[in-house]
């Protein structure tokens, strides 16, 4: 028996986009693949962080709501912040 056989493994991929049949989505390494829509769960939208769990013919795929939560929470504190800050070249009328 592997030392590996009992682990399960896991990462996220992120959905980048939807089209047609395809979808786009970016890698661990900052890289994009185009997967067969009908591999992700059926509610899968995009911007969702999709946990791929095991590896091989064993893997699955998940919606992880609570990272896909946080990481839409980190990313509308930052566009609040970008706003927030009056740009110099900004012109009072």
């Amino acid at each position: 028996m592997s030392k590996h056989q009992n682990k399960v493994f896991s990462q996220h991929v992120i959905i980048d986009g939807l089209e047609g049949d395809k979808v786009r989505v970016e890698l661990p390494d900052g890289t994009t693949a185009d997967w067969d829509r009908a591999s992700l769960p059926d509610h899968a939208k995009e911007g969702d962080l999709i946990r791929v769990v095991g590896e091989g013919t064993a893997q699955r795929l998940e919606v992880d709501q609570q990272a896909t939560a946080e990481r839409r929470e980190q990313a509308q504190n930052k566009l609040d912040a970008l706003n927030s800050v009056p740009s110099a070249s900004e012109i009072d009328l």
